[in-house]
């Protein structure tokens, strides 16, 4: 069948069984409903053929199977499996549910920041309309106070005003859109940091929830309560685990006991106890990063005081890094409580999973079938077989790794989440956990744990039965492909949580090479870089510098850099250019004499005056 036809099937499959859970009032997810799809065909005893087609009837009977285990309200392997399907859809890791946190914040933001980028106002009454938007989104975006509360509105005015006076609207105005949103983020941390640190010095900061002090208070309360629940779901486990040791002991106890159920409830606890560990570890992650942000928060806080003391005025590039660095903080601090709320949120909602206990087995029952047995904890059972190792002399074909031998031993997947593979195949499913002292069998690249050293024995001397021995009670029981992460088994069930991780297998080092080396240079060299001994290269070089007097630096002003720096251009001023010939030479024209006579005059009362000339001619000179 090709697949977009088989994607087409699975979907009407599909619609069709969440059909059939609404008629009855069960809401069932298409996620959920996918995954028992899979879960049923996988089941051998149902008898679908995974080679062949789909007919008809196969459809029919397959919608039956999965509206009967859905609508089944007391099945501890239906609750195991919504557990895995939950916590699946709705957990993350740290970075990326900050990431959607953020993602969420802008798109609120959307609509506040179009209005201010958008906004072309000239009027006065638009300039302070449009002022009074961006002290709004100030207040939105940090998230330190109401934009509804006059206090606060007028405080983060005044802030707002002695970075960004109301007479730099028209400067804000002309850039660029993109140009306009940076700006608007930048004035957010500035007034936030500002905000935040009149808080500290008693002059402000009306509105503003000391995150630190409440951080401090949840994170323990969070964690006390997690770590309660993770107790209680592990003493539930470790009872269990008794009662399935003796009714394995005893076989006749079966009959009455009906213990796949009881398997069943310990699956469910046990997923819910690893899950709760998830959760735990990134509370522990969250009081680290509160620590430390809070030692930064200090620290920054007394050099903003030691600055600001006894200064009537400071340069704003001393102060406004200071300020956009506590907004930073003070951002990581709501992130943090975020996480804390999401994850105690989470921790909440796997409770209602665990519905099933109380009403199989109620306490009183459990209670009489732990008499005369010892409940044993999963580190009892450890140190129960710590003086038990492998032989390797046992073994000369297997690989054992040993904590004393191997590096990152610690770090190693084990499979089967470190439950005992022998104690699993042998005993229908019991869970066990399994002792790494006792030695880590390494078959075809995967590590495997066991509780005991004849359990490593039996195992290893045929491990690839034992492992499809796990594969079958997995398809007969879905749940416990995501509890003991046989991913590689079941491709088509992977975890959306779980993709990321399947491919990073840390290997174990168990042999490393060493080397030592000598400087051969123990002085610093004192290469000089410039120097070139190609007399023609100091030529061209020389060229090239005598060019440069010659040309012409140029500036160019764009419409982006228009009114935001002043522009310089350099030139070479002019300079007197003259031109020599191969020898001088020169040409002399005769001297004009004119002689007028007469001027004395005589015995006539009238002057007469004769002009002579005698300038000679130019070929008698």
């Amino acid at each position: 069948m090709p697949p977009t036809q088989s994607e087409s099937v699975i979907k009407n499959i599909i619609r069709e069984i969440e059909q059939e859970c609404a008629s009855y009032g069960e809401v069932a997810s298409d996620t959920l409903i996918a995954f028992m799809v899979k879960a049923v065909v996988l089941d051998p005893s149902n008898g679908f053929n995974m080679d062949r087609t789909l007919i008809k009837s196969d459809v029919e009977k397959l919608v039956k199977l999965c509206v009967n285990r859905l609508l089944d309200s007391k099945n501890p392997s239906l609750d195991t499996i919504k557990m895995q399907v939950y916590f699946d859809m709705n957990y993350t890791n740290r970075e990326e549910f900050i990431e959607e946190h953020h993602r969420i914040l802008e798109s609120k933001l959307d609509f506040v920041t179009r209005e201010i980028t958008d906004n072309r106002a000239c009027a006065q009454k638009e300039l302070e309309s449009l002022y009074r938007k961006i002290v709004s989104y100030v207040l939105l975006r940090t998230g330190v106070g109401s934009p509804t509360d006059i206090k606060i509105v007028r405080e983060a005015t005044a802030a707002l005003q002695s970075v960004f006076p109301q007479a730099e609207l028209g400067t804000f105005l002309s850039l660029s859109k993109k140009d306009k949103e940076l700006q608007l983020k930048e004035l957010s941390m500035i007034v936030t940091g500002i905000r935040l640190f009149n808080r500290e010095t008693g002059k402000g900061g009306e509105g503003i929830e000391f995150l630190p002090d409440i951080l401090h208070e949840a994170i323990p309360a969070t964690a006390q309560h997690i770590d309660s629940q993770l107790q209680i779901a592990q003493d539930q486990a470790y009872r269990y685990t008794a009662i399935l040791e003796k009714v394995t002991n005893n076989p006749l106890l079966s009959v009455e006991l009906k213990p796949y159920m009881l398997k069943e409830l310990l699956y469910n606890v046990r997923q819910y106890e690893i899950f709760l560990k998830i959760i735990l570890s990134e509370i522990i992650t969250c009081a680290q990063e509160v620590k430390l942000m809070t030692k930064q928060l200090g620290a920054l806080l007394e050099q903003l005081k030691m600055n600001v003391s006894s200064k009537t005025a400071i340069p704003t590039s001393q102060v406004f890094p200071i300020f956009i660095a506590l907004s930073h903080l003070w951002i990581g601090f709501q992130d943090e409580t975020v996480l804390i709320g999401i994850l105690s949120n989470l921790t909440t909602n796997l409770e209602r999973f665990l519905g099933t206990h109380e009403i199989l087995f109620p306490e009183e029952a459990i209670q009489d079938l732990l008499r005369e047995v010892t409940v044993k904890t999963d580190m009892y059972r450890l140190k129960e077989h710590m003086e038990e190792r492998v032989h390797l002399v046992d073994f000369r074909k297997q690989e054992w790794l040993f904590p004393e031998t191997t590096a990152n031993f610690d770090k190693l997947l084990i499979q089967y989440r470190g439950f005992c593979g022998y104690t699993l195949a042998t005993t229908d499913g019991l869970l066990l956990p399994g002792n790494p002292a006792i030695g880590i069998l390494k078959h075809k690249e995967k590590y495997y744990t066991f509780n005991s050293r004849s359990a490593a024995y039996s195992f290893a001397e045929n491990p690839e039965h034992y492992i499809n021995l796990i594969t079958e009670k997995a398809k007969k029981n879905a749940e416990l492909i995501q509890l003991l992460e046989l991913h590689q088994q079941f491709e088509t069930l992977i975890p959306c949580s779980e993709i990321k991780v399947i491919t990073k297998h840390i290997k174990p080092i168990t042999k490393s090479e060493t080397g030592t080396q000598t400087d051969t240079h123990i002085l610093p060299p004192t290469i000089v870089r410039s120097y070139d001994w190609n007399e023609w290269e100091l030529r061209r070089k020389a060229i090239k510098l005598a060019n440069l007097r010659q040309k012409v630096t140029h500036s160019v002003q764009t419409d982006l850099s228009h009114m935001r720096r002043e522009n310089y251009s350099q030139v070479y001023p002019t300079r007197n250019a003259a031109t020599q010939s191969m020898r001088e030479g020169s040409t002399a024209v005769p001297r004009p004499q004119i002689y007028i006579a007469g001027l004395r005059g005589g015995q006539t009362k009238t002057t007469y005056g004769v002009k002579v000339n005698l300038t000679r001619a130019v070929d008698e000179t």
